[in-house]
């Protein structure tokens, strides 16, 4: 665990996830969800049991029993299929999360294909849920935006879990990897907070209280991608979402750390094989 840390604030911040509360009581025979660009889900079986099947190849199990109280998160989006007995149905509270930037959200990209987390496993759970499960039972003022905070709040304790137990997490290398290294979580929340400073190699790794040549290979190791491409990763996709809301070029670069639009512009070219333009654009055009 990283103590006096925030890992997750300034990377949330930047790119949020919005919930959306679409169900709320027993699931009976087969239920089918089906994938919609940018979605993922969060469901919180309550009671009962089940079996969740996936299509071969989709990089989640064909077949998860969960025989206790869960959450099931799909950060990406992803078909499943949920079975429970016709006459004992399991009961759920269900929402979708719609990720800012879509598969592109660092998070969405970072995190396994499925969780399926137990809800004793993680502490402090129970006074969420006992909040959102007593605005599921009645209708009152305000209650759909209440349990759609609610999921959101439950995300974050589901992510805060996934940081302190790396390996039962799943995660693969990427972005979850790193920020679960402590020495590595200094150095990527210090890129979160401020990604246009003039980060080095030598600044980084002073950030995670390590040496150059070990924090490089560390780093490596950990998210998969060199220091340098990370932040150009990271910067990139701020630009893209501040270009998504409408700000200039040369505006998002020079808040980046960069000396002049057409320096960003080389990155977006390097990294996307397009223009910012014709990004922006294609990004439109699906939107």
């Amino acid at each position: 665990m990283n103590q006096g840390l925030d890992r997750l604030s300034a990377l949330m911040d930047r790119f949020r996830v919005r919930a959306h509360m679409f169900h709320n009581g027993p699931l009976c025979g087969v239920t089918h969800f089906t994938p919609e660009a940018g979605l993922g889900f969060l469901h919180v079986m309550r009671r009962g049991t089940m079996v969740v099947t996936h299509r071969a190849g989709t990089g989640a199990p064909q077949r998860v029993e969960v025989n206790e109280p869960s959450l099931v998160f799909y950060p990406r989006p992803l078909a499943h299929d949920f079975h429970n007995a016709p006459v004992e149905g399991a009961d759920f509270t269900c929402a979708t999360l719609a990720f800012d930037g879509g598969a592109g959200h660092p998070l969405a990209r970072a995190l396994p294909a499925l969780v399926v987390l137990p809800l004793a496993r993680v502490q402090g759970l129970e006074h969420t849920l006992a909040l959102l499960f007593a605005e599921t039972q009645q209708v009152r003022c305000g209650q759909r935006l209440l349990a759609d905070r609610l999921f959101e709040v439950l995300l974050l304790q589901l992510l805060r879990w996934l940081l302190d137990h790396p390996p039962e997490g799943g995660a693969p290398e990427g972005l979850l990897a790193g920020l679960a290294e402590p020495r590595l979580a200094r150095a990527l929340a210090a890129v979160h907070e401020k990604p246009g400073e003039a980060w080095s190699l030598e600044l980084l790794a002073q950030a995670a209280g390590m040496s150059r040549s070990a924090f490089a290979l560390l780093f490596k190791q950990k998210v998969g991608q060199t220091p340098a491409d990370y932040l150009a990763t990271w910067r990139l996709a701020i630009a893209q979402a501040e270009l998504r809301g409408g700000q200039s070029l040369k505006a998002i670069a020079a808040r980046l750390g960069y000396a002049n639009a057409s320096a960003l512009s080389r990155l977006f070219v390097q990294k996307t094989g397009v223009s910012p333009r014709e990004w922006a654009k294609g990004a439109k055009a699906i939107s």
